[in-house]
């Protein structure tokens, strides 16, 4: 038996003949051919010949444009480059719209997937760094005289000086564009050391013992064009030494005809009911962090109020808590009118003059007394069967009260039903004050029998929602007597 050799090129030719011929539908070819795309520039920390120079990408084919633009991002370490893109035939261009500065680092990242319009598509990850004009380092601002918060020569009636030192010669238009002074815009500029050192005097529109803020922005150039490699801030203080703000008073505060005056007490031991807190500076301070300033430990809310440039009241939203040292707390931050701060905290411990109310006796008509401190005992009340159960008691307290907490105290007192359940309620039939405290007296109450005593509970309400004096003073806690009724 003989076998013949096929040659293959004849075979594949046989083959691809056939599927064009028999089965045209069936049969058809992906075109895999890569997309071409030249880049400029093309190598790493390539130099563009001037600030205005495109950057170039150009394909092999039609592209989607929409796409191929997409691919395009220029950043520097400021953020994202603005720019223009344009199409000549296959070849898109990308020119930055504020040019590009001399000695910046650039970054060219192209990313991602893009269409051609024949139906191929092309992937690409590349990142490409570059300069333009000049690789040489941006300028910066080597050193400024005086310091950051430092205090300028002479006081502010003979002038005073700030000088800038760059790393390079700087084109004198643009610093001193970008030169800028809170408040200020009277000041002139002397340039040496070939354009490196700039002196900018200030004469007569100074205050003294006050603190300037200024700024150079980095769209100041250099000779070359290049942008100062980062914006500085700093401030200076006039005059031959500082006068730093602090408080020299803090006092007790009383409203009265409509406006806070002075009570004449001390903060340490005057502060009374409804009072505020006054706060006087050897200074005009900043209104906003003068008010913002105070603090309490423990804490003590409230608002403040602007009394002067140089002084303002704290009003409590409640009194403070009697027997309770406070401390008043003078934040280091706070700040006089021109920005000089206090430097440190200033704190002074207080306690208001707001003692506790006191539950000083209970006594009981024909019967017996209780001092306060006996406070949960029980005592024994004669009833009077023959005038409906009635019983009077005398309550005496360790404070006058105003009128309005009378009236309030004389209803939040109340005796009811304590042993056993099944007798009948009481009711209170009157109540009146005299200097003595607060006569009460009641109704329907039961005598005990053999073999059968009979109870009823008193409770004083106490704490910031019990009774008060009405001048700030309340009870610490609630007070509970039990009354036995016996037989008068």
């Amino acid at each position: 038996m003989f076998r013949r050799l096929i040659d293959p090129a004849l075979f594949y030719t046989v083959l691809l003949a056939a599927c064009s011929v028999i089965l045209p539908l069936s049969c058809g070819f992906m075109d895999l051919r890569p997309v071409s795309l030249d880049v400029y520039p093309s190598e790493p920390d390539t130099v563009l010949k001037d600030s205005r120079t495109p950057l170039v990408f150009r394909f092999d084919t039609e592209m989607d444009r929409n796409g191929a633009e997409a691919l395009v991002n220029v950043a520097f370490n400021g953020g994202r480059v603005e720019g223009d893109l344009s199409w000549e035939g296959n070849t898109l261009y990308y020119r930055p719209v504020e040019g590009w500065s001399p000695g910046r680092p650039y970054g060219l990242n192209l990313s991602g997937t893009a269409d051609t319009l024949d139906g191929r598509e092309l992937r690409i990850a590349r990142y490409i760094p570059f300069f333009a004009v000049s690789r040489e380092a941006l300028p910066m601002l080597v050193r400024f005289s005086p310091d950051d918060g430092g205090v300028v020569g002479l006081s502010a009636e003979e002038g005073c000086t700030v000088e800038l030192f760059f790393s390079e010669p700087m084109d004198r238009a643009s610093v001193e564009r970008t030169f800028t002074v809170d408040g200020l815009d009277n000041f002139s500029f002397i340039w040496a050391e070939e354009d490196r050192l700039l002196s900018v005097r200030f004469s007569g529109t100074l205050k003294p013992w006050t603190a300037y803020h200024w700024t150079i922005s980095d769209k100041a150039l250099d000779k070359r064009g290049a942008p100062l490699a980062k914006a500085v801030s700093a401030q200076f203080i006039t005059g031959k030494d500082t006068l730093l703000p602090k408080p020299v008073d803090v006092y007790p505060m009383l409203f009265s005809n409509g406006k806070w005056l002075p009570t004449g007490g001390v903060l340490e031991t005057d502060l009374g009911s409804a009072q505020g807190i006054g706060v006087e500076f050897n200074k005009e301070m900043d209104e906003e962090s003068m008010l913002r300033s105070l603090r309490f430990e423990p804490a003590l809310s409230g608002r403040g109020e602007f009394l002067s440039p140089v002084s303002f009241v704290f009003i409590p939203d409640k009194d403070p808590e009697p027997e309770t040292v406070y401390t008043l707390v003078i934040s280091a931050d706070t700040k006089d009118r021109y920005g000089l701060k206090i430097g440190a905290d200033y704190e002074r411990p207080f306690t208001a003059d707001l003692p506790y109310l006191e539950f000083l006796s209970i006594a009981a008509d024909g019967g017996n007394t209780l001092q306060g401190n006996a406070i949960g005992a029980v005592l024994q009340v004669p009833v009077e069967e023959a005038q409906d159960g009635m019983i009077g008691l005398d309550i005496g307290f360790s404070h006058l009260f105003t009128e309005e907490a009378m009236l309030d105290a004389a209803f939040r007192i109340v005796l009811e039903v304590f042993f056993p359940g099944t007798l009948n309620p009481v009711s209170l039939r009157s109540a009146r004050w005299s200097d003595g405290g607060l006569r009460l007296e009641w109704e329907g109450l039961e005598a005990g029998k053999p073999g059968e005593v009979h109870y009823y509970k008193l409770s004083v309400p106490g704490g910031r929602t019990g009774i008060t004096d009405g001048k700030g003073s309340y009870l610490k806690e609630d007070v509970t007597i039990y009354l036995e009724g016996v037989n008068k």
